[in-house]
C-alpha cells in the first residue's frame, strides 16, 4: 500500500513536470528592449553677431569726456545682454537728460497718447518727451546740454514716428547749435528691398516728413544723413556705425535681441504683414487684428459673413510669398471690439518674394469689390489722416473709382528707382 502511494505520487510529479516542460516550449519569448540610435544633431545655421552703435559707443573711452550728454531712447535701447543703455551710459558719460518718443520710455503707452514726464527708475534720472513738441520746443528742453544722443530700434517703415522724432531733434540741435550722434541700428525687414510711392511734400506730417518711399530701406543712421544734407537740416552729425551688418541681413540674422518696438509691434515678423495692414487702419473701418493676439496680421470686419471669399479673391489677386488663411476673430478691444468679425489672416510664405505695401492696396480693392456696400472711405474726418500715412490722397480717389492697384504700382515706379539713385551716396553699410 506505500508502494503505491509512492508510485501515484511519482505520477503526478510527472505529469506536472511534464505540463511546465510544455508550456515552456510554448511560450512568447520575453521582449527584448531595441536600442534606441540618439537623433542625429541638426546643423543650425549660426546667425552673424551684429554690435550696435550703442555697444560700438560704449567700447570706446569717454573717461575724459567733459561734455553733457542727453539720450534720445525707449525700451529699444538694448545691449546684447538687454541691458538697457542708460545703465550702461551713466557709467561711461555725464548723463543729464532723458528723452522719450511716442509710446514713452517704457514703451507702455497707446499711439498718440499723450505723454507726461517719467522717472527712470534703475538710475533716478528724470525723462522727457519729444512726442507731439516742435523743433523749436525741443531746442528748449535740451539748451543745457552738448551733445544728444539717440538710439532706437526703428521698424523700416516711412509712417512710424521714430525716424520723425529722429528728424525733429535734429532740427532743434541746428536750432540750439548742439551736436546730434545717432547710435546705429539694423533695419529689421533688410536694407535692400524698398517699396512704395515717395512722400508727396503737400502731405508732410509727423507720421511722414520727407519724400522717402514707405518700405525705405535704411537705417536710422543712413536716414539721418540723408535728411542732414537733402533737406538742409544741417546740424552737427555723427553717426556711430554698427559692426557686422550687412544689407541683406533680416533682423534674426543679426544675433542681437529683438525688444518690442511699440505696443503693436510684438516681434520683428510683425513688420511685413504690418506694412500691408496698417494703412488702412487708419480710415477707421476694416480691421487690422488690433486687439487681438495677432495684430497687423488680420483684415476683417463683422459684415464679412464668409471669410473664404475674401481669402479666395486675394489668393488670385496677390502676388507670391503670402497666403491668406480665412478666419473669424474677435478684437478683445479697439474697432469692433467684441464683435466677431470674418476676414483673413496674412502668413507670409517667403519674404523675400513678399510685396506687402502693393498687398495692402490690394485688401481694400478687393474689400471694395466684394462688399461695395462697406466703403471703406466713407469717414470723410479720417482722409485726411488716410493721406498723410500713404503719402498722397491719390489712393483714396483711385481706389474709390477702382483703379487696379498694379496700376498705381506703376506710377510710383518712376520715382522709386530715383530715390534709389538719391539714398547711394548716404549708405553706410555693403
Amino acid at each position: 500500500m506505500q508502494i503505491r502511494k509512492t508510485s501515484y505520487r511519482n505520477r503526478c510529479l510527472y505529469v506536472l513536470m511534464s505540463f511546465i516542460l510544455l508550456a515552456s516550449c510554448t511560450q512568447s519569448p520575453v521582449p527584448v528592449t531595441p536600442q534606441i540610435r540618439p537623433a542625429e544633431p541638426i546643423e543650425k545655421s549660426v546667425s552673424k553677431q551684429v554690435y550696435s552703435g550703442l555697444e560700438v559707443f560704449l567700447a570706446e573711452d569717454h573717461r575724459g569726456d567733459s561734455l553733457k550728454y542727453g539720450l534720445l531712447a525707449n525700451q529699444t535701447c538694448v545691449n546684447q545682454d538687454l541691458v538697457h543703455g542708460v545703465e550702461l551710459l551713466k557709467n561711461q558719460v555725464d548723463l543729464r537728460l532723458l528723452l522719450s518718443p511716442e509710446h514713452g520710455l517704457f514703451g507702455a503707452e497707446n499711439a498718440g497718447d499723450a505723454i507726461g514726464s517719467e522717472t527712470d527708475a534703475g538710475t533716478g534720472i528724470k525723462s522727457l518727451t519729444t512726442y507731439r513738441k516742435k523743433p523749436a520746443q525741443i531746442a528748449e528742453t535740451i539748451k543745457d546740454l552738448d551733445v544728444i544722443l539717440f538710439d532706437i530700434q526703428d521698424i523700416g517703415v516711412r509712417s512710424y514716428t521714430y525716424i520723425n522724432s529722429m528728424a525733429y531733434l535734429m532740427q532743434a540741435a541746428a536750432k540750439a547749435g548742439k551736436k546730434v550722434v545717432i547710435l546705429d541700428r539694423p533695419n529689421p525687414v533688410n536694407g535692400v528691398q524698398m517699396e512704395g510711392n515717395l512722400l508727396d511734400p503737400a502731405f508732410s506730417s509727423f507720421v511722414g516728413l520727407y519724400p522717402i518711399p514707405y518700405r525705405h530701406g535704411m537705417t536710422i543712421g543712413e536716414l539721418a544723413l540723408l535728411f542732414n544734407t537733402e533737406y538742409e537740416i544741417n546740424c552737427d552729425l555723427e553717426i556711430v556705425e554698427m559692426q557686422g551688418w550687412t544689407r541683406d541681413m533680416w533682423f534674426e540674422d543679426t544675433g542681437l535681441p529683438w525688444v518690442p518696438t511699440s505696443p503693436h509691434v510684438p516681434d520683428a515678423e510683425t513688420i511685413l504683414p504690418m506694412i500691408a495692414t496698417g494703412t488702412y487702419g487708419e480710415l477707421g473701418m476694416l480691421s487690422e487684428g488690433v486687439g487681438t493676439t495677432v495684430p497687423l496680421e488680420l483684415a476683417g470686419g463683422p459684415w464679412i459673413k464668409n471669410p473664404h471669399e475674401y481669402a479666395n479673391a486675394m489668393e488670385a489677386r496677390a502676388g507670391e510669398g503670402v497666403t491668406f488663411r480665412p478666419t473669424f476673430f474677435k478684437p478683445y478691444y479697439g474697432r469692433h471690439k467684441g464683435q466677431i468679425c470674418g476676414g483673413v489672416q496674412l502668413h507670409v510664405t517667403d519674404r523675400e518674394q513678399f510685396s506687402p505695401y502693393i498687398t495692402g492696396l490690394i485688401l481694400m480693392s478687393v474689400h471694395q469689390e466684394l462688399y461695395p456696400e462697406v466703403d471703406l472711405f466713407k469717414n470723410k474726418h479720417r482722409w485726411s489722416m488716410f493721406a498723410k500715412v500713404m503719402g498722397t490722397d491719390h489712393f483714396r480717389k483711385d481706389l474709390s473709382a477702382g483703379k487696379d492697384p498694379f496700376d498705381l504700382e506703376q506710377d510710383w515706379q518712376e520715382e522709386l528707382n530715383q530715390f534709389n539713385q538719391l539714398r547711394q551716396k548716404y549708405l553706410i553699410y555693403d
